[in-house]
């Protein structure tokens, strides 16, 4: 006979299963690291265009899935807050990231125009979200006109990344601390073939992990007597994102800083079309409108981290205190205040 009354054991349940997911999630994150870097240099799409689209999106893919889930099944809150809570949180990985990387400042270290591309790119999103529900509770098919906004504003800004990186009209000045995009040989690759195979699946691990996380995050939220937008911000979008911070922290011990500062970066802008995604699957009208104050309030804050961010990749401090760029001490504090403010009303 159980000593567990019917609810906890539900509740311990569900924690199980959101542990496991979310050691899938990591497991699998660090996988692909490794294989997109090799995708940018097999595909000649360079480390910050891979980081932006393919490591961004197939990290991603996961709390992509739960905020869709979410919102179909009529949990706009935890849709939004694991979509935007995961990019605050993603920054703040940059900042540790920064940390790993003991050389020079990764702002100094990884600066380029595709990842200051990306980071513009970023803000604009962002700055559509946090518009539109000042903007009327209208929809069209039960779609909000700013999802199509959205959606077309990343399609437009990833051509502009690519042409960056391709036909760059400014670049940073080279100094001994910087490190740049230099392709492995061709011959020391896997075939591409293996490389897509490869990425696809780890892809399709990472896109079921998210959808099993989802009821367990919503049952969590429940018996635990938590708001959505805690479990969201806290729970939901740390697991989800464990990928950007293995995946961050793997590239720069691999010295692909470009790839790991584009693969947050670029995640946090393809994290955006979770909110597009989500409003095409909550039915009940626009899902901009539900958000809370909370929400909202990690918008503005993660709007904030990016302005910091990309000063930082522009100013290209060498050291700072303790080898750590003043910008990661600031998008850390900057953090560690929004969750304060969550929890302290």
């Amino acid at each position: 006979m159980s000593i567990l009354n019917p609810e906890t054991w539900t509740l311990l349940q569900s924690i199980v299963v959101f542990s496991l997911c979310a050691l899938v999630i990591a497991i699998a994150g660090t996988r692909i690291t490794r294989v997109v870097d090799q995708l940018a240099d097999r595909t000649g799409l360079g480390e910050a265009t891979a980081g932006a689209v393919l490591l961004g999106a197939a990290t991603s893919l996961a709390g992509s899935v739960l905020s869709v889930t979410a919102a179909y099944r009529g949990h706009p809150e935890l849709a939004v807050s694991n979509a935007l809570g995961g990019i605050a949180v993603q920054t703040f990985f940059l900042a540790i990231a920064d940390m790993v990387y003991r050389r020079a400042n990764l702002e100094h270290a990884a600066a380029s125009a595709p990842n200051m591309m990306q980071n513009g790119l970023l803000i604009g999103l962002l700055a559509l979200i946090l518009l539109a529900p000042t903007l009327p509770d209208a929809t069209v098919w039960r779609i909000h006109p700013i999802t199509p906004i959205l959606i077309g504003f990343y399609l437009y800004g990833t051509r502009l990344i690519q042409g960056a990186w391709e036909s760059p009209m400014w670049r940073p000045s080279i100094t001994r601390d910087t490190r740049e995009d230099k392709p492995e040989a061709m011959n020391r690759l896997p075939p591409l073939a293996r490389l897509w195979t490869e990425f696809l699946l780890l892809m399709a691990i990472l896109g079921a992990a998210g959808l099993v996380l989802e009821p367990a995050a919503t049952t969590i939220s429940t018996k635990a007597g938590l708001s959505q937008t805690i479990v969201g911000v806290l729970l939901t979008a740390v697991s989800t994102s464990i990928p950007e911070l293995v995946t961050s922290v793997a590239a720069v011990r691999r010295g692909a800083l470009t790839l790991a500062v584009g693969g947050i970066i670029g995640g946090n802008a393809f994290d955006t079309l979770f909110m597009a995604a989500s409003d095409i699957a909550y039915r009940e009208g626009s899902i901009y409108h539900t958000m809370t104050t909370d929400t909202e309030r990690w918008v503005a804050l993660t709007l904030v981290m990016a302005a910091i961010l990309i000063m930082g990749l522009i100013r290209r401090e060498r050291y700072g205190l303790g080898r750590i760029g003043a910008e990661s001490l600031a998008i850390m504090v900057l953090y560690i205040l929004g969750v304060g403010l969550m929890f302290g009303g």
